[in-house]
């Protein structure tokens, strides 16, 4: 069974993308049997995972231990659903990349294992970590710590730039209707950004600068938190800060641009009242809109404001990327904005 099934998208790219919507919206074992069809792997290790998050969903209802401020088990399950998640979208993603020549399917081949071997080294020390009763992030206590979380951050940095190689498949790859071809490769491309922000997590922080300046012990590097200690007072569920900023707020947003944009893509390209130079000037102004509320709140997490308390500069900020991208589709839509192609 090929990994990536071939196939020429100048002539199917609309008939598959209107077959992977009914697998979605009309039958979850059509799209389940869609997706072992394009890629078998990715698509065993999604299904893994969800056991795996289940197994977590378990655990929060039986262990009642806190570590690092919140139940032991809720780290697993986020990482689990976010995982989950991305196999499949990304799946359903490669069923529109032609594999037509060599060193692309060789890529796609390169591209599958590397991923699941990545979830493997994040899924383990996590799960490790919590069987220990420890923090998996940021810790560097021990050697044994140190050692779980260099391979975190190694399998992290080589997703991010698997990811990047997919991108340029995308951008070299034509696709029949480019509304829709655009949505998918700016939905990954914000991805990608997205991805980079956690990169502003490892670095140390101005509290464990001064610390170790005045003699004390290494034993945390970075934080999700900005202007306050991890592990306080958070939101339900995803633990984001509401006493200063959060850096797993522009992380978890950017990161979403995979299913997002490309959902907008393919509603935006149904619209055949509009013209494709239209179709296509709203999925970038979409993709730069979200693209802007990434920057957004990532400043805001950055000045240590909760995402749940904005200022008047935030509020300001925010209402100028939202004025200017209602303008700008608004201009797009008007008769003055109908260019034939984009």
């Amino acid at each position: 069974m090929s990994i990536v099934r071939e196939r020429s998208l100048d002539q199917e790219s609309r008939a598959d993308r209107e077959s992977w919507d009914v697998g979605v919206f009309h039958g979850v074992a059509g799209f389940f049997e869609r997706c072992w069809r394009v890629n078998a792997p990715l698509t065993a290790m999604g299904v893994a995972v969800v056991g795996f998050t289940l197994a977590a969903l378990a655990g929060l209802a039986a262990d009642p231990r806190v570590i690092a401020g919140e139940p032991a088990w809720l780290k697993p399950f986020k990482f689990g659903v976010s995982i989950a998640l991305y196999s499949f979208s990304i799946v359903w993603l490669l069923g529109f990349v032609q594999a037509s020549k060599p060193w692309i399917k060789g890529a796609l081949k390169l591209f599958t294992w590397v991923v699941i071997a990545v979830f493997l080294a994040e899924i383990v020390p996590i799960t490790t970590q919590v069987i220990r009763g420890t923090r998996s992030h940021f810790n560097v206590e021990t050697p044994f710590d140190s050692f779980l979380l260099g391979v975190m951050a190694v399998s992290i940095t080589v997703l991010w730039a698997v990811n990047l190689v997919l991108v340029v498949i995308l951008l070299l790859q034509p696709f029949e209707d480019r509304a829709f071809g655009w949505s998918l490769r700016l939905g990954l491309i914000i991805t990608v950004v997205g991805m980079a922000t956690g990169y502003l997590m490892v670095l140390p922080t101005q509290q464990q600068i001064a610390s170790w300046e005045a003699g004390a012990s290494v034993t945390i590097i970075g934080a999700h938190s900005v202007g306050v200690h991890d592990g306080g007072p958070g939101l339900p569920v995803t633990g984001w800060s509401t006493e200063g900023g959060d850096l797993r707020v522009p992380h978890f947003v950017g990161l979403h641009a995979l299913q997002v944009i490309p959902l907008a893509g393919g509603w935006i390209a149904r619209r055949r009242g509009l013209k494709p130079g239209q179709r296509v000037a709203l999925v970038w102004t979409v993709s730069l809109g979200y693209l802007g509320l990434v920057a957004l709140v990532t400043w805001q997490a950055m000045r240590g404001q909760p995402l749940i308390a904005p200022d008047a500069l935030t509020l300001g900020a925010l209402g100028g990327l939202v004025a200017a991208t209602l303008g700008a589709m608004v201009w797009i839509l008007s008769p003055r904005g109908r260019p034939e192609r984009a």
